[in-house]
């Protein structure tokens, strides 16, 4: 069967889209849609039409009609089927059946269309299938907005720092000279328990003081004790003066405290490298498989999951030209999903054997995978609310107290043993104003101005150390501020357990030395 064309029909034969399938010319092409409402029988059930040429097969479509045009060879019943196929499509893309809806979603009709028909040969699709395709995402193009994000923040947040540190300048400036016209007044720079003085800031230009509006001389530079910072519900005079700063946290470059637990635990802000973050690079072998898997996850604050899904997918790349007979066998999965995880082989790929161990071979032994290009062989997902299937739990218990202050108790424990975190982020969002006092911390933690929330980050989550916590104390007893609490994160491994067990010769069954580089990203891992 060679399907021709298809197309949507304005009668009395205006083409409203049309995809063609088969070499045609353009006068040729005109010639049969002008033919064709001429050729339509009134009062008959029939929904084909034959010429010397041509078959015309369609089905009207509200006010107008879906067309397709074959040769006289092609199996009626066939195009009949596929006739349907491309009208539920319509349908179900389409609110309604109107010119204006079709020319709207046009580019991706004709996209679903390329689907059902290639090079005019029917592919054995359904509607289900066609809409995975359709609704596929891009994991690169994910990556790619990522690592756009978090250099759009980083020139944020280097803007800020520089506009502060501007700002430090001046006042230091204006309080000089306000000591200096007063006669005997010490600025902040000079008391021994106060600021030490700030680093310079190399600008083209020096900012000029403003003495015209002196800072009161009655200001006392505020003195800090050794004991951190314990806030209540009375702002301490370091909240107070934060606060004048515009309310976020000034690190060491802008400013030298005391040895307290704050000032020794605040480190600079990570730089995202890349998108793989910390994980070990994996030398690749003449055969070479790639994992990858977005997880997208919501714990709630009370207990319990409430949505979870698993995208994955496995690559498979051939540099030697010798080894294209090859069968992939997959190992036994650390947690088993059963039945809850759905795969998708590739059409040429032979589906999973029930009882049998899991392999990935070609449906025909005699033709061999392609050497020098990545072919994705697998594709899983999983999606639904078991507890047991997550990877991290996350539990976050913050404590009122009487004083107008909240203790904050938060802990981690890795649940999967298939995978190893790296570069684990806990970002806790933090009331107004406040500011933590971190009285304990597995691995380190600093503060975001940007989204005022304390992030607890560390390095490496292994199955060996799998633990961590964290306790702080801060003004505020509401307890939904420290909610929604975001996850982010690296992984080495398969959280669905999908990976090789071995690579054997598909005809002689020899071993064969391969190399496989599993990770996972997290696209939304949150506690709400």
């Amino acid at each position: 069967m060679q399907l021709r064309r298809c197309t949507i029909v304005l009668p009395p034969c205006l083409a409203v889209i049309s995809r063609q399938f088969r070499e045609m010319s353009r006068t040729r092409i005109e010639s049969l849609l002008a033919s064709f409402p001429k050729l339509i029988p009134t009062n008959t059930q029939h929904t084909s039409v034959e010429t010397p040429d041509v078959r015309y097969v369609y089905q009207p479509l509200e006010d107008l009609y879906i067309v397709l045009i074959t040769n006289k060879a092609s199996n009626i019943l066939q195009d009949i089927e596929t006739l349907h196929l491309f009208a539920r499509v319509v349908s179900d893309m389409c609110r309604s059946a109107d010119q204006r809806e079709i020319l709207k979603l046009s580019f991706e009709l004709l996209g679903a269309f390329d689907e059902i028909v290639s090079l005019g040969y029917r592919e054995p699709v359904n509607l289900m299938q066609i809409q995975s395709v359709l609704a596929m995402e891009s994991h690169e193009e994910k990556i790619q907005e990522i690592i756009a994000r978090n250099k759009e923040a980083e020139a944020k947040e280097e803007l800020k720092r520089r506009a502060k540190q501007l700002e430090m300048q001046r006042r230091e400036q204006q309080k000089r000279a306000a000591a200096t016209g007063g006669g005997g007044y010490m600025g902040i720079g000079g008391g021994p328990t106060g600021f030490s003085p700030v680093s310079r800031f190399e600008a083209p230009s020096p900012v000029p003081a403003r003495t015209s509006s002196p800072a009161p001389s009655s200001v006392r530079p505020p003195a800090f004790k050794g004991s951190g910072m314990k806030l209540g519900s009375k702002k301490t005079k370091q909240a107070e003066l934060l606060d004048a700063l515009g309310g976020e946290p000034l690190l060491s470059e802008e400013m030298s405290m005391p040895s307290t637990p704050a000032a020794v635990n605040t480190p600079e802000p990570a730089v995202l490298k890349d998108a793989r973050g910390s994980l070990p690079e994996v030398t690749a072998e003449s055969v070479h498989i790639t994992v990858k898997e977005i997880l997208n996850l919501t714990l709630s604050r009370e207990g319990g999951l409430e949505s979870m899904e698993i995208k994955g997918d496995m690559n498979l790349h051939i540099s030697d030209p010798s080894l294209t007979k090859l069968k992939l066998v997959l190992a036994p999965p650390t947690i088993d999903f059963g039945s809850d995880i759905q795969f998708k082989q590739h059409p040429n790929v032979a589906k999973f054997a029930a009882n049998k161990e899991r392999a990935i071979a070609l449906k025909d032994p005699s033709r061999d995978f392609p050497v020098k290009q990545s072919l994705g062989v697998l594709k899983w997902r999983y999606q639904g609310k078991d507890e047991s299937y997550v990877p991290l739990s996350i539990n976050c218990w913050p404590t009122p107290s009487n004083d107008g202050t909240c203790d904050v108790n938060i802990e981690y424990e890795l649940e999967n043993e298939g995978v190893t975190l790296y570069d684990l982020v806990i970002s806790i969002p933090l009331p107004t104003g406040s500011y933590p006092s971190v009285s304990s911390s597995t691995g380190d933690w600093q503060l975001n101005p940007s989204s005022h929330s304390l992030d607890w980050s560390t390095a490496i989550v292994t199955p060996e150390d799998r633990s961590g916590s964290m306790e702080f104390s801060i003004g505020g007893d509401d307890v939904g501020m420290f909610f929604p609490v975001k996850i982010s994160f690296v992984a080495q491994g398969s959280i669905a357990g999908v990976r090789l067990a071995s690579v054997l010769r598909a005809d002689n069954g020899e071993a064969v030395i391969f190399s496989e580089d599993a990770s996972v990203t997290v696209d939304n891992y949150a506690v709400v």
